[in-house]
């Protein structure tokens, strides 16, 4: 059995999600909700990183739709415009609670965050226990190795590191991602690590994965090492329940979800 997030000694968080989210259609709340949850702060700021799709006002509106109801202060930041909008990078990154990269080009996304020497401070911004994540691409980022389609036929490419695994992402939805990465890790070109399906995530405190969750329309994730694939035990995350959510203050219910309690 994994160990429980909030028994874990390392404040640092990541979750990586394989697909879904305030992305997803029809969206994934669920996901949303466990991203929140995961914050120490009782009203989490969080901000999204758009960079890997290109900063598209789309994927922003359908953020701040998603997040706007929720218990958070949501904002974004775009790379594609400092031009017009100049910005702090680190002192407005170090001041989240939360830090959510969008998905898609796992490979632009490096690039341009290495460009505005964003890998320096997000690994400051890990180290200070300020919540990492994302979906797809963005899930992908934090580990050491992934398998990417940024170039058209799915590859594998290194990522940031901050995770000493490698991940796949989109698991059933792509399936053509599942050889390559299988081949990878089974010639020792990638390590070990986990396939990831739309609808499910995986939190890591430090570098342990110490949970794995995923919605009901979701299949779950996968260990995937030199001898093959092993699914791994997910807990199954309830749809939101605002009624009974509403009889509680913020920090009972999460303190509840936490806990795997359930509301009823």
């Amino acid at each position: 059995m994994l160990p429980t997030a909030i028994s874990h000694p390392d404040p640092r968080r990541i979750i990586a999600m394989g697909g879904g989210g305030f992305g997803a259609r029809p969206p994934d709340p669920e996901l949303d909700r466990y991203v929140l949850d995961q914050a120490t702060a009782v009203t989490p700021r969080i901000c999204l990183l758009p960079t890997a799709s290109g900063d598209p006002d789309e994927q922003i509106q359908r953020f701040y739709r998603a997040f706007y109801d929720l218990p958070c202060e949501p904002s974004h930041l775009s790379l594609f415009r400092l031009g017009s909008h100049p910005v702090n990078l680190r002192e407005r990154l170090l001041s989240q609670d939360v830090i959510y990269a969008g998905g898609g080009s796992m490979a632009n996304l490096l690039a341009i965050w290495r460009v505005h020497k964003l890998d320096e401070v997000l690994y400051e911004a890990w180290r200070r226990g300020i919540v990492l994540c994302g979906i797809s691409a963005g899930a992908m980022c934090w580990f050491r190795a992934g398998v990417t389609k940024s170039h058209g036929e799915p590859r594998t490419t290194d990522g940031l590191g901050f995770l000493p695994f490698s991940c796949s992402v989109h698991w059933r939805s792509e399936p053509e991602r599942g050889p390559v990465f299988r081949e990878a890790v089974t010639l020792g070109e990638v390590p070990a690590g986990y396939g990831v399906d739309d609808g499910a995530a995986l939190l890591f405190a430090g570098t342990d994965l110490v949970e794995a969750v995923r919605t009901q329309r979701s299949s779950g994730a996968w260990l995937v090492e030199e001898d093959g694939a092993e699914p791994i035990d997910c807990v199954e995350l309830a749809p939101p329940v605002q009624d009974a959510a509403q009889l509680l203050s913020i920090e009972e219910f999460r303190d509840l979800r936490r806990a795997g309690g359930s509301l009823r």
